[in-house]
């Protein structure tokens, strides 16, 4: 589940302090760190004579003396990424070992992502695009350090988030019917689980501005590594249940309410760190100086493709949820809700490690570069380019590997064979698209780079539209076994109009981007070495991971692939 993050600058502070608080003392000579104001001089007044005491060691004066080496922020947020997908994918793994794959495992996970869904839709898009940056700029512009103001605007946002949680929770049975067709004991199970559940939306808004405020001052890793805190408890919840066969209604009251207890814990682990940072929050009601009002008005757009992203969203969880059910009732094995939300897992890790971090990069370059197409060109063409370094063969491994990676992350307790084979089915469609998705990504990215919300909006609405139609045919015309597999070909397979449509208009900006070539390329390296996977399949997944990667490294080495050197570079040096 995402929650879209923006890291605000890149220097880490020395030390936090509070508005108007003194600054430690320096030796003599020691030069200010950046942001700091400098020491004024010694003061000339005479110092009272003291008893003679043993020569000390000499300090090396700040010139000569070593510098301390710190960690970089940028490692620690990639570090604390890695151990929380790494923690996430345990977890899934015991969800999926304790739950199944079935009706009731698809109860749980809308329970449990429609908080998520709620607080994106009706807040999350707003305080991300639009508010936290506007609190961020409070802090660093505002005399006092943005105090007063930080104290408004965090104010409001939590007695919103407390009126908003207030209302959603008691429409938990509406919520569940909105996004299932259920009826019955299933439908009092999830409804059960929502009320247990729906009180995330508060604590998820409690985690971004918190986490969002401890980034303003470059305290990165709280909010890379809380994640992780939250993975445990759910871990340590579920972990006892493991075995369990059939659940009570204290039994599931147990998991819901663990559930939310890991986003609680994720959220108020952040208190301490802002306390630690110098930052002391404290209530104020003059909420008309909040100066809310141009936020909210730049927040349309995101708001606007926030909610056309869940209109879809909806439409294939309501489908693979009664196509869950009708499998139940079959006899199939779990094609529903949660074998499409397992495999998305596995089909976006490639996406989240690689393009994100890519991308990320590549955007403050694409801002400064903004009033010049031609330099713009350049950045947004390497950018894609080496983005599918690794997501052209990450597709083909996921196509061809993904009977042995869905056994090994999903293939446990009660996740049969059937089952496993019903995911791994998923995402082999998935596959093909994460090559699109990724280079929609960097491609749309690039109009908020040119200071263009509007373009990214209308962009967006072509794969809304194209996902809609696409679950809805394959619910009317493929087999039950197969209705949720074609959902997942569908959605991967959408993100071709995104990229298109982006293209053209950025032609018109920026003149013709050099991508297609280049991809070419590196598909002729990765079908061979996708057949060389398929082929040691059979003696493990690592024999078949190492014959990808050799042949697919050689045959990018032989084809002059450039991107691959300059990846790989980047990678060292990091």
């Amino acid at each position: 589940m995402t929650v879209l993050q923006e890291a605000v600058g890149a220097r880490e502070l020395g030390h936090a302090r509070e508005p108007g608080q003194g600054v430690e003392p320096r030796s003599a000579g020691e030069h200010p760190a950046p942001g700091w104001p400098a020491l004024p001089a010694p003061s000339a007044r005479p110092v009272p004579s003291a008893p003679a005491v043993p020569p000390a060691r000499p300090v090396p004066s700040a010139r000569h003396r070593k510098p301390r080496r710190t960690v970089p922020p940028s490692l620690v947020m990639a570090v604390g990424t890695v151990v929380s997908r790494a923690s996430g994918f345990v977890r899934s793994a015991v969800l999926v070992a304790v739950l199944g794959s079935g009706v009731l495992a698809d109860g749980y996970n809308v329970a449990n992502t429609v908080p998520n869904i709620l607080f994106v839709l009706l807040i999350g898009g707003a305080l991300n695009t639009a508010l936290v940056p506007h609190l961020v700029r409070a802090a660093k512009e505002s005399a006092d350090g943005g105090a007063a103001h930080v104290n408004r605007l965090v104010t409001v946002l939590v007695a919103a988030l407390l009126v908003l949680t207030a209302v959603v929770v008691p429409a938990a049975p509406l919520v569940v019917r909105a996004y299932t067709s259920y009826g019955d004991a299933q439908l009092d199970r999830t409804v059960l689980l929502a009320y247990l559940c729906l009180p995330q939306v508060f604590f998820y808004g409690l985690f971004t501005v918190l986490g969002q405020l401890l980034n303003a001052r470059q305290r990165f890793a709280p909010m890379a590594w809380a994640p992780v805190l939250n993975n445990l408890v759910v871990i340590g919840v579920f972990g006892a249940y493991v075995g369990q066969r059939s659940f009570s209604a204290a039994d599931l009251t147990v998991l819901g309410a663990g559930t939310t207890a890991g986003v609680v814990v994720q959220s108020l682990v952040l208190l301490p760190c802002l306390r630690a940072a110098g930052v002391r929050l404290r209530p104020r009601w003059d909420w008309r100086q909040a100066g809310l009002g141009e936020p909210l008005r730049a927040a349309g757009w995101t708001l606007l493709l926030v909610l056309s992203d869940q209109v879809g969203y909806w439409v294939v969880t309501r489908l693979s949820t009664l196509a869950g059910s009708q499998a139940a009732a079959a006899g199939l094995p779990g094609v529903g809700y949660t074998a499409y939300s397992s495999a998305y897992l596995l089909w976006i890790v490639p996406h989240g490690v690689i393009t994100v971090s890519v991308v990320t990069a590549a955007v403050p370059a694409l801002s400064a570069a903004a009033d010049t197409p031609r330099a713009v060109r350049g950045i947004l063409s390497r950018t894609v380019r080496t983005i599918g370094v690794v997501t052209v063969p990450a597709a083909c491994a996921l196509a061809v590997l993904a009977p042995q990676l869905c056994a090994l992350a999903f293939g446990h307790g009660r996740t049969g064979s059937a089952d496993v084979q019903a995911i791994a089915g998923m995402l082999a469609a998935f596959a093909p698209g994460l090559v699109l998705y990724s280079a929609a990504y960097a491609l749309t990215r690039t109009f908020y780079a040119l200071g263009d919300s509007r373009t990214p909006f209308l962009l967006n609405l072509l794969p809304v539209a194209a996902t809609v139609l696409g679950a809805l045919l394959c619910h009317r015309l493929l087999p039950l076994r197969w209705v949720v597999t074609g959902m997942a070909g569908c959605y991967g397979g959408s993100f071709l109009l995104t990229c298109v449509a982006a293209q053209l208009l950025l032609r018109r900006r920026l003149g013709p981007l050099r991508v297609l070539g280049a991809h070419l390329k590196l598909l002729a390296a990765a079908l061979p070495a996708a057949a060389a996977a398929w082929w040691t399949a059979r003696y493990g997944l690592l024999p078949a991971g190492a014959a990808l990667a050799v042949v697919y490294l050689l045959l990018a080495h032989l084809l002059r692939v450039e991107e691959l050197s300059a990846l790989t570079t980047r990678l060292r040096r990091r």
